[in-house]
């Protein structure tokens, strides 16, 4: 294989051109987004940097504890980034199941994956263990993201349907079916989607970062369909516990419908 051409300082500073285009852009058409732009390139910068020289020191040292404090502390972040993107006042039943499918969903899928599909030894190197888990993790959180908001809102627009079941005699679980499901199928359509395009449409960052550090493209292929369906397994067991469980908080002890009016 060529080379792995290592980028210089300047190189990188020259890829933030794409930035200034884009402020361009929204300057010249009056999009007032400047501020969250350079905000969200500032963290993104700061963030990476210090994750590089953390990752060099955790491959260097591979210790199983180091491992599990980085895994929470994704899971941690993940589930506050999920509470804070939903705009409507969360219960704190709602958010404990989110924490709970977050953690559950993805540690499953993530285990699975480590132990059976890539068969790693030992199963918490960080090599391995802190990529993977960071996909996995990534998606199932835009997943649930998308289920909870879904979820809320059809438990809202679909409130006369729903108590008009239940006074039929249906159950909490029948007459919400066609929410839960809804919300389900919401939640993992942006993962379907990206699979129909993947190899055709455009490579995965995975698949284009292994092939640019040298990696044989039938190897990071290899890679890259494992990686997919782990994702694809995580974000549906994540948002099919997420939901589930998640329609329940809007009864109460004795089947009946409870909203906190918006």
């Amino acid at each position: 294989m060529d080379k792995v051409v290592d980028l210089q300082i300047w190189q990188m500073a020259a890829a933030y051109v794409f930035v200034l285009l884009l402020l361009f852009i929204v300057r010249r058409r009056g999009i007032n987004r400047e501020k969250e732009i350079i905000i969200s390139t500032f963290r993104m910068t700061i963030q990476l940097i210090l994750t590089g020289y953390i990752l060099v020191y955790l491959f260097e040292k591979p210790n199983p504890f180091f491992t599990i404090l980085v895994i929470l502390i994704m899971e941690i972040f993940s589930i506050y980034n999920i509470i804070k993107r939903v705009k409507e006042k969360l219960s704190s039943r709602l958010k404990k199941i989110i924490a709970f499918s977050m953690i559950i969903g993805t540690t499953t899928s993530l285990l699975f994956f480590i132990l059976i599909v890539v068969n790693v030894s030992p199963w918490y190197d960080p090599r391995y263990f802190i990529p993977i888990a960071g996909m996995l993790i990534g998606n199932a959180m835009t997943g649930i993201s998308l289920g909870v908001t879904k979820l809320i809102d059809g438990m809202y627009a679909q409130r006369n349907l729903i108590e008009t079941s239940l006074m039929l005699g249906a159950t909490p679980e029948a007459s919400c079916k066609p929410v839960v499901d809804g919300a389900f199928d919401s939640a993992i359509l942006p993962t379907i989607n990206s699979m129909v395009g993947m190899g055709i449409v455009f490579l995965p960052g995975m698949m284009t970062g292994q092939i640019l550090s040298g990696t044989s493209p039938v190897t990071a292929i290899e890679y890259q369909i494992a990686i997919m369906l782990g994702i694809l397994g995580s974000v549906a067991l994540t948002v099919i516990l997420f939901v589930q469980l998640g329609y329940k908080t809007f009864f109460n002890s004795e089947s009946q419908l409870v909203f906190a009016d918006k």
